[in-house]
């Protein structure tokens, strides 16, 4: 693994239940992040169908397809790519990120946190297993969305040895300071770094406010999105990330046998 690598955050607007066009968009995006030397690049979360409710269960027989062509661009473009898609599971389904690696699918995380306010746990299962993976840009830890709000787990992912968290999100207004905020404090309690995609605008019915964002383990914002469809890029530095570690052992710090 080299000191540095170059990550993206992939924002648009989802099309709900259209995979044509979502797809379209993704493959673009992702052309041009290969000429720009883009290792690790994220997608927003269900990124080919948006939350289409009443389509899932026909949406999701389609990943299984979507997976090979992402496994092929990864291949292509010699990149890794991780997005969350509708995972067929009996007659409901899984929101599962899937994460790709030069030709090679490395592990999925199925979204353990299903957010009750929209009634996610009504169609889809949650998942029981983090993942982290051993991968060419680092190691990298999963996040969909709604994890974001249970600290528990960026902390299982860091102390397992994450140095990168990816969260692919659809978080809509007017959460928008949760967003930003949360993300920030996963990234500095656990001196890592974040390279999180979210959706912007209109998808069914819901505002999203985009702010795709990538920071560093001090917490400090390398790049941020606005409300438009764009394609955020930061350079992460291994190096530098060591040494602040080092300047700050939190981790040797811990007295988990107290709490």
């Amino acid at each position: 693994m080299s000191n540095s690598v170059k990550a993206a955050a992939v924002q648009f607007t989802i099309s709900l239940g259209e995979i044509g066009p979502n797809l379209a968009h993704v493959r673009q995006s992702l052309e041009k992040l290969a000429l720009e030397g883009v290792q690790l690049a994220v997608l927003p979360e269900m990124w080919a169908t948006g939350f289409a409710y009443k389509e899932l269960n026909t949406l999701a027989a389609q990943t299984e397809g979507l997976v090979s062509e992402l496994t092929e661009l990864s291949a292509k473009h010699r990149m890794v790519i991780v997005g969350s898609l509708p995972e067929p599971h009996g007659g409901k389904v899984y929101n599962s990120a899937y994460v790709l690696d030069n030709g090679k699918l490395l592990g999925k995380y199925r979204k353990i946190h299903l957010f009750s306010l929209m009634q996610e746990d009504r169609s889809f299962d949650s998942g029981d297993s983090w993942l982290l993976v051993e991968s060419s840009v680092g190691k990298i830890g999963v996040f969909i969305c709604y994890d974001l709000r249970f600290p528990e787990l960026a902390r299982r992912l860091a102390i397992e040895g994450a140095e990168i968290l990816v969260v692919p999100g659809e978080w809509p207004k007017p959460r928008q300071e949760h967003w930003r905020t949360l993300m920030r404090a996963r990234a500095i309690e656990n001196q890592l770094f974040v390279v999180a995609a979210n959706c912007c605008g209109m998808t069914g019915k819901l505002d999203f406010f985009g702010m795709s964002i990538i920071i560093d383990p001090k917490g400090e914002l390398l790049a941020e999105a606005g409300y438009e469809p764009q394609n955020i890029v930061a350079t992460l530095d291994f190096d530098a990330m060591t040494a602040w570690r080092q300047q700050i052992p939190c981790f040797n710090d811990r007295k988990p046998e107290i709490y």
